[in-house]
Parts: C-alpha cells; sequence; structure tokens
C-alpha cells in the first residue's frame, strides 16, 4: 500500500496548523478589542471561507496564485516557481479553509477572559506582552487547543479547494480526500474503503480530543464559579 496520501495529509495539516495558530490567535486577540460595528465587518470577511463552497475558495485561490495571474505570474518570472499544483500549494487551500474555525473559538476564548486580570497585572507593573503570555493565554488555553484540533481535523479532510490548488498526481500532490475521489473514478472501491477508513479513524480522534477538551474546559469553569 501507497502511504504517500497519508504521509502528505499528515504534513500539510501540521504545516497549515502552525500557520492558522498563530495567525487566528493574532487576529482573534486585536479584533476582540475593536468596536462592535468594526468587529461584525471583520468577522464577515474573516469567517467567509467557512460558508463559502470549498472549490469556490480554491478558484479565489488561483485568481491570485496561478501562473497567470498577479502574484502567481510575479513569482514565476523573478523565481522561476509555480505557486500552484505542488504538494506543499495545498497549505494555502487549507490555511484559507482552516482559519475561521481557529480565529472565531480563540476569539470567543478571548472575550471570555476576566480583564480585571490584566488590570491587576498592570498594578504590578507587568507589560501588555508580559499579560498575554503569562495570563491570558493560560487562562485560554483550553478554547485554544479546541480551535487547533478543529483546524487541524479540517485542514487533514479538506478536498475542494485542495484538489483546484496542488491537484492530483500519486506520489507528489496526492492526499488522503483526493485519492479517495481518484479510486472513485476508476471504480477501485477496496481502496477507497481503506482510505475511508482511515479517514474516519484520523477523524473520530480528533472528534474524542475536542469532547475531553470541551469537558475538561467545563470543568474548569465550575471550579471558577465555586471559588
Amino acid at each position: 500500500m501507497d502511504w504517500y496520501p497519508l504521509l502528505n495529509s499528515l504534513r500539510i495539516a501540521l504545516i497549515s496548523t502552525v500557520i492558522v495558530f498563530f495567525a487566528g490567535i493574532a487576529s482573534a486577540h486585536y479584533v476582540s478589542r475593536f468596536p462592535r460595528l468594526i468587529k461584525g465587518i471583520i468577522d464577515i470577511i474573516f469567517t467567509l471561507p467557512l460558508v463559502l463552497p470549498p472549490t469556490v475558495v480554491g478558484w479565489l485561490i488561483l485568481l491570485v496564485l496561478g501562473p497567470r495571474h498577479v502574484v502567481g505570474a510575479w513569482f514565476l518570472e523573478h523565481t522561476g516557481l509555480r505557486l500552484v499544483m505542488q504538494w506543499w500549494s495545498a497549505i494555502f487551500a487549507t490555511v484559507v479553509v482552516s482559519f475561521p474555525l481557529m480565529y472565531r473559538t480563540a476569539r470567543g476564548a478571548f472575550e471570555s477572559f476576566d480583564e480585571t486580570l490584566s488590570d491587576a497585572g498592570k498594578t504590578l507593573g507587568r507589560s501588555g506582552t508580559w499579560i498575554f503570555w503569562h495570563v491570558k493565554m493560560p487562562f485560554c488555553r483550553q478554547g485554544l487547543l479546541a480551535g487547533t484540533v478543529l483546524a487541524f481535523a479540517r485542514a487533514l479532510g479538506e478536498y475542494g479547494a485542495t484538489s483546484m490548488v496542488a491537484g492530483y498526481t500519486p506520489g507528489r500532490t496526492a492526499t488522503i480526500s483526493t485519492t479517495v475521489y481518484q479510486l472513485w473514478l476508476i471504480d477501485n472501491d477496496q481502496g477507497a474503503l481503506q482510505w475511508v477508513l482511515i479517514n474516519i479513524f484520523l477523524s473520530s480522534i480528533f472528534l474524542l480530543s475536542i469532547n475531553l477538551l470541551e469537558r475538561r474546559q467545563r470543568e474548569v469553569r465550575k471550579r471558577g464559579l465555586s471559588k
């Protein structure tokens, strides 16, 4: 059995999750401070990839990164590098579609943060950066972990945008989702079923992780209320 689709899916999901983790936290941290009107507008922009069809997201990415379009043409001309139809091209797609999950979850966690803790830190002479990393992040860690797991699971199972941006080439760009589709096209149901079962197994682990994180978060809140 060729395990390349699994390894490729995992490395794409891992890299995109790292990017989305920091981008989502930074965006949520600053947007949560904005006035309601501006926050609502930015929310719509950041959340759109979550509700748009993945093929639409892939098409929009191609409009920017394709070799005949602005950014893609510039890179091809100056570096000889094509930004699409590479294994790492799928990272662009998975970052865009999984970012809203991390952003929304992180924003909810930050908005539930008790700002009196920040005020207490300031009265002790601590900087905003110190308070963010030593007080706010530990307080919100359960929500942030849940967002990270969701983003990783979404990136691992992404198909529509990935197939448009990275395509399907065995041993080069194939992922679990694109492999299942290609095997179905050639009536290889047994091969497709193997990858489907692998995907279900991995997804079940991630869903179990989310449930455990949510249960732990509820317990932490109960302990906080009982004090």
